[in-house]
């Protein structure tokens, strides 16, 4: 088998990479629902429910889980790896976000306050806001990610 083909043979991989198709293809149609209008900019933003990031960890963690064993330490390494990319998403870029919103407010106000006063240059695009997830995104992508393994290589 050459190696093309052995990537292209790799259910570990694709249950991975479909969860987060599926978690960013989520986002979208739950926009839908609550806003009644389609954003295709979601399928390629981060930030919002589910967390996408959330859902390849957790597929490959269950997945390698279903085809290593649960006591091997590749399923160690998946799991350590999921509560990391889980905890940044729900805690370190989470706090970034909130401190691109302040940010972005002070900016906005001493444009408005200041106007040609301004000793620095305020032109720089806005800061991204919504790059982190509240613990209920977190868990949603979870859910997604596990799903999508178990469908992948039942339970």
């Amino acid at each position: 088998m050459t190696h093309i083909a052995a990537i292209l043979d790799n259910k570990i991989m694709w249950a991975s990479l479909v969860a987060f198709v599926v978690a960013q293809g989520a986002k979208i149609l739950i926009n839908f629902i609550l806003e009644r209008k389609w954003n295709f900019n979601l399928l390629m933003s981060s930030g919002s429910f589910p967390s996408s990031h959330t859902a390849i960890v957790a597929a490959l963690a269950v997945s390698v889980g279903k085809v290593e064993g649960w006591d091997s330490s590749l399923f160690a390494i998946a799991v350590t790896l999921a509560v990391i990319v889980m905890y940044d998403a729900a805690g370190v870029r989470r706090a970034a976000g909130n401190q691109a919103k302040v940010i972005n407010y002070v900016v906005d106000w001493l444009k408005m306050h200041q106007g040609d006063r301004l000793v620095f240059n305020l032109e720089e695009k806005r800061l991204k806001e919504l790059i982190g997830h509240t613990p209920f995104e977190v868990f949603g992508g979870a859910l997604v990610g596990c799903l999508v393994a178990i469908l992948f290589f039942g339970i």
